[in-house]
């Protein structure tokens, strides 16, 4: 028996998640290498059936113009042509027959070569780059249709520059092969329908050069290097013209593989292309598909890791349920020390939600005292002035009482009645007065409601009554709806209103004619008050000041400071804005706004 026992090692706790993350990753390659073969396997389907469908298409169209010339060779005026060049009634006829089977089979031209190669007659004989009078023995279809009875042959025409497929047959006569009818075919319609297609497709002849593509930029390139004796060739049949043929791709393209290959095509970076090809008719002619397979590839890839984050969420889903037995008491042990802490934690929340609504208590009562306060300091700033505005309608009345006594003794009772009426309406003024005095002191509940603006304003210009004629200002009000209402508490709005008129008064003190504008507006949910006046402005060091408690610019014993303070609370109480900017010219604008009441909130009219 060993009595040291190796110790457990270290890494042991790290053996199992390492290995389920390597069988995951295994997992991962597996599915992305099978994916992968099946997408690249069913590309390649798709794209032998389109490379199918294209070749049939194309093989029609050349098959259907293959016997062409061989009816138009039976002509007999084409060989009566040819047996007398020079006779021009027989050119004429010639030119229009030739000119007529092109309209009719719909071909790009039609043209008529002696045994020489001389061009004789042609559909094209009015355009200025008519065929008539150009040699093309060099070219290929030619010598096969004097050979072998029929010609075929793609390239670019030596006279109009415009590329083609030429087919051509011999005219025969007196027994003899007299001379060859050549049709040039335009397949611009094939190239269109390359384009369509989506991925990158060639057409390329026997020696691998690109004439038609879906990339035109990749037209008369080769699909590999050109050997000398193809050059020579190339050259003197004249078949691309001055074409430069350079190479497709910087490296030599496969003719079969069944792997994605990298390619540089001209233009584009460096990628992946998916090589199909399919030969067509009998000139060695190939249609070339080269495809993307990044959607292949991105596409087992996002499959290859669903399949990974599967097997890693059955893996985690299992040491789950291995481990939740052994956690379950755990997790009961940690929620009884839990619900401890939530039931001491719910005490000491408690204990401060009291103590913050005993603060908030405190704090709304210290509001209501200083709104309260306010109101009460507005008074007695304004006392002497509501004291003359008293003592005025009083010795009026003590002077219409004796004047008549006086006339009720002399039996004027006419003038009496005259002084009784003057008397009864100072009485009612002196009332309205004492009344809006008391509505203004009175503390008032902070229930908010439906206010008429138009209230509002006039009774707050009665308690600023004695303050304008001091000044003498002219206070203009913007006509109002009685229906226009908004939130608040009617005696603290007026209590702003009236140190918003104060302040305005107070602002053009001493001006020969100082006028203050009130005007109201409703926007959307709004209602704006702007109360205007025509004083000197407020200067920039105090506007950054204005609504602090106890800052004031007029002297001392004429103002606190906290009228504004005291107004911005209210307002901010109702959930509306109060505002201030000088206004063009001269003059300080107030601006107050407040929520508007609803059409079901205003008050029942008076």
């Amino acid at each position: 028996m060993n009595p040291n026992p190796p110790a457990p090692r270290a890494a042991l706790p790290w053996l199992a998640p390492a290995a389920a993350l390597c069988f995951c990753l295994l997992l991962a390659l597996l599915a992305y290498r099978l994916l992968f073969s099946l997408y690249i396997n069913d590309e390649r389907r798709l794209a032998s059936q389109r490379l199918d469908a294209f070749a049939l298409s194309l093989e029609a169209t050349l098959n259907r113009h293959e016997a062409l010339p061989g009816v138009l060779a039976l002509e007999g005026a084409l060989a009566d042509l040819l047996l007398e060049p020079k006779n021009p009634q027989r050119l004429a006829a010639a030119n229009t027959y030739l000119e007529a089977a092109q309209q009719g089979a719909k071909v790009a031209a039609a043209y008529l070569i002696d045994a020489d190669g001389n061009t004789l007659a042609a559909s094209n004989w009015k355009q200025s780059q008519s065929f008539i009078g150009h040699n093309y023995a060099f070219r290929p279809y030619f010598q096969d249709a004097l050979s072998s009875g029929l010609g075929r042959f793609y390239g670019i025409g030596v006279t109009t520059g415009e590329p083609g497929y030429f087919i051509a047959a011999p005219v025969r006569g007196q027994g003899k092969v007299l001379g060859v009818i050549a049709l040039k075919v335009s397949l611009d319609s094939m190239e269109q329908a390359l384009v369509g297609a989506g991925d990158t497709l060639l057409l390329t002849d026997a020696d691998g050069i690109a004439f038609l593509s879906s990339d035109r930029k990749l037209r008369y390139r080769t699909l590999t290097p050109l050997t000398a004796s193809i050059t020579t060739r190339l050259a003197a049949t004249q078949q691309y013209g001055q074409q430069p043929l350079m190479p497709l791709a910087e490296e030599p393209i496969p003719a079969l593989t069944s792997l994605p290959t990298q390619l540089t095509l001209p233009g584009e970076p460096s990628r992946e292309r998916l090589i199909h090809s399919r030969p067509l008719g009998t000139l060695g002619w190939q249609v070339v598909q080269l495809g993307d397979p990044r959607e292949a590839r991105g596409t087992a890839l996002a499959v290859a890791i669903a399949v990974a984050f599967a097997a890693a969420f059955l893996l985690g889903l299992a040491a789950y349920f291995r481990q939740r037995a052994r956690r379950r008491e755990d997790l009961r042990r940690i929620y009884a020390e839990l619900e401890s802490r939530i039931t001491e934690r719910t005490a000491d929340l408690t204990e401060q939600i009291a103590a913050l609504e005993s603060t908030k208590a405190i704090l709304r009562e210290t509001r209501d005292a200083a709104v309260q306060a306010g109101k009460l300091a507005t008074l007695g700033q304004m006392s002497a002035g509501i004291s003359h505005e008293l003592n005025q309608p009083l010795a009026a009345l003590q002077t219409f009482a004796d004047n008549a006594s006086a006339l009720l003794a002399r039996g004027r009772h006419q003038e009496v009645a005259e002084n009784l009426q003057m008397i009864s309406e100072l009485i009612a003024r002196t009332g309205r007065i004492v009344r809006q005095l008391k509505t203004f002191a009175r503390k008032e509940p902070p229930t908010p409601q439906a206010v008429t603006v138009s209230s509002a304003i006039e009774h707050a210009l009665i308690i600023v009554e004695p303050r304008r004629r001091e000044t003498g200002a002219h206070i203009v009000v913007s006509a109002l709806s009685k229906n226009f209402c908004l939130i608040a508490e009617a005696g603290r709005l007026e209590q702003v209103l009236v140190n918003l008129l104060r302040n305005g008064l107070d602002a053009m003190a001493g001006q020969t004619e100082p006028l203050l504008e009130i005007t109201a507006q409703r926007d959307g949910d709004k209602v704006s008050i702007e109360i205007i006046d025509h004083g000197p402005g407020l200067p920039d060091e105090v506007c950054s000041h204005l609504f602090e408690p106890f800052y004031t610019t007029k002297p001392a014993g004429e103002g606190l400071g906290l009228g504004l303070a005291i107004s911005l609370s209210i307002v901010e109480s109702y959930g509306g804005t109060l505002s201030a900017h000088n206004r063009p010219g001269s003059g300080a604008v107030f601006i107050l706004t407040l929520p508007a009441a609803g059409d079901s909130d205003a008050p029942p009219e008076a």
